[in-house]
């Protein structure tokens, strides 16, 4: 299991803590951040990212963005916290987490609204330190679940990072790779790099290799090779967005491998919390895909790899239709297709 936190409060309960994930695997490095304008940086900048751990860092977020903020008066106080509520979920369009976090603390607020100012801050830490323990308790659910799927000495890919660093310190889709191993699974992992951000040969990889599983990177281009030659058994994905219907908005690149998967007969499970499934979003095709800065392809990590003169097209995810998802795996249980019913059922 992971056992860095990546988004957290300090003792004092007056600054985010966050692992800047943009260093690693080089550099160890936490910051501490108590003004707003910071945290939506480090959220933009996927210095916190993964969409269970930018929940966690936003309901921390917006506690911190009040917490200083004098008024005796509601309105007043609640005028101020959707404010910066608003400003903090134009961080990053396409992980529903971040809204949901926003939601919950927004909720709590007015269920609070009849007490003290002073009492109301201490109801939103209060939500915001529930939403951390909820996120730890639904990664070990969602790892017992995955794991039920899974068999010994299986090969299994993943693409992008869905474990401890992407959540509160156990993960989704690497969830059932950490209790697989503290059982004796023996599990074969391979990680797709994931281009252009390295997500997988970054993180994955850092985090994997820390516990003591077996990994080995590839380019995102090899894993049609790596399942014709038989090294897989099972593809384990995150997610960022599930629709109504089944269609999951994860990493770019994500639909691809479920399309190869689809063909070389290899399940493909998306796991993730049912705080990632929206229901208000009927399909697909009305997830919003973030658009980032060219410059992530064409100049990454600091080397220009394409002419300054040529644009770049850089959507941050892409869409796996339901057709190609064996499964979805939640804290709740596992759920098969057809999703529309199936994922109806859990929220009832």
């Amino acid at each position: 299991m992971m056992t860095i936190v990546p988004a957290h409060l300090n003792e004092a309960n007056d600054k985010l803590v966050l692992l800047d994930q943009t260093l690693l695997p080089v550099e160890e490095k936490f910051l501490e951040l108590d003004k707003v304008e910071d945290i939506w940086e480090a959220i933009k900048k996927l210095r916190v990212r993964g969409a269970p751990a930018i929940g966690v860092a936003a309901g921390f977020g917006i506690y911190l963005a009040v917490k200083d903020f004098e008024t005796d008066n509601f309105n007043e106080f609640e005028a101020f916290f959707l404010k910066n509520k608003k400003y903090l979920a134009s961080s990053r369009p396409t992980a529903v987490n971040l809204f949901w976090a926003l939601d919950r603390m927004t909720y709590r607020l007015q269920v609070e609204q009849n007490k003290s100012i002073k009492e109301i801050k201490e109801a939103l830490l209060e939500e915001s330190q529930k939403i951390l323990v909820e996120d730890q308790a639904m990664g070990r659910k969602i790892g017992e679940y995955g794991l039920s799927l899974l068999q010994p000495g299986m090969g299994l890919l993943t693409h992008c990072n869905a474990g401890g660093l992407a959540t509160s310190g156990f993960g989704t889709a690497l969830a059932p790779m950490y209790l697989g191993h503290s059982k004796k699974y023996d599990f074969k992992v391979f990680a797709d790099e994931t281009r252009p951000l390295l997500q997988g040969s970054r993180l994955t990889t850092w985090e994997l290799d820390q516990a003591g599983i077996d990994v080995t990177v590839i380019t995102d281009n090899m894993a049609s090779m790596v399942m014709k030659e038989g090294k897989i058994d099972a593809v384990l994905v995150g997610c960022d967005r599930v629709a109504a219907n089944g269609d999951t908005a994860n990493k770019i690149g994500t639909s691809g491998v479920a399309i190869l998967a689809k063909e070389y007969g290899i399940p493909m499970y998306v796991l993730g919390p049912t705080s990632t499934i929206d229901l208000n979003t009927p399909t697909g095709n009305e997830i919003e895909i973030e658009l980032r800065e060219p410059e992530e392809i064409g100049n990454g990590f600091g080397r220009r790899t394409a002419p300054e003169s040529v644009k770049a097209y850089n959507p941050a995810f892409d869409v796996t239709d339901a057709k190609y998802i064996t499964a979805i795996i939640t804290e709740k249980g596992v759920l098969y297709p057809p999703f529309t019913e199936s994922i109806k059922k859990i929220f009832e």
